[in-house]
Formats: structure tokens, C-alpha cells, sequence
């Protein structure tokens, strides 16, 4: 898990890259089994992404794609903070989504 902490002024452009890289990761990257990002209610600038890999290759594989590293270049300016949390899954459960 990663607990940002983005420069007010920049979070609608930080939301778009944040987005395009996740949608991204998750289409191209059979290792990288969710992601999700929110922010604090009432206080958007706080941004928590929930990560899920099948395997710690997969995570470091994430990390060198073209995508991953065009978000990180493209948001270094408007990240005041990250913190990275390592966490262990205890009950991880999701409803399949139906497309149209």
C-alpha cells in the first residue's frame, strides 16, 4: 500500500496519470492482480493505492515498465510525500465485473 501525500494545485492532473497508469498496469501486466486508489474523503490531496502482485517478480517487473515510469517522471513534481507499506493479504475478495 502507498500513502501519497500530493501537492493540492496538481491533483487533477496527478488523478489522470495515477488513472492511465492504472488501467494500464492492470490491461498489460498479467502479474499485477488489482489496484486501486482513493482518496481521504475531505481532504484529496491524501492518496492511498491498494496494490495486489502474484509474486514479488511481479511487483519488480511493475516497476520498470514504460508506464509505471512515465507516471513516476510525469508526478515527481506533485508528490510531496510516499510512504510504502508492506502488508500481508488477509481476506481479499472482490465481485467480477460485467461488461456491457
Amino acid at each position: 500500500m502507498a500513502e501519497l501525500e500530493i501537492d493540492p494545485g496538481s491533483i487533477d492532473a496527478f488523478n489522470a496519470l495515477l488513472s492511465a497508469e492504472i488501467e494500464a498496469s492492470v490491461r498489460l501486466e498479467p502479474g499485477v492482480l488489482f489496484l486501486f486508489a482513493v482518496a481521504v474523503k475531505e481532504n484529496s490531496h491524501l492518496v492511498r493505492v491498494i496494490e495486489g502482485y502474484a509474486d514479488q517478480v511481479a511487483y519488480e517487473a511493475h516497476l520498470t515498465t514504460p508506464h509505471f515510469l512515465k507516471y513516476k517522471v510525469g508526478t515527481a513534481d506533485m508528490v510531496k510525500s510516499l510512504r510504502l507499506l508492506e502488508t500481508d493479504p488477509i481476506s481479499l475478495k472482490a465481485k467480477p465485473q460485467i461488461s456491457n
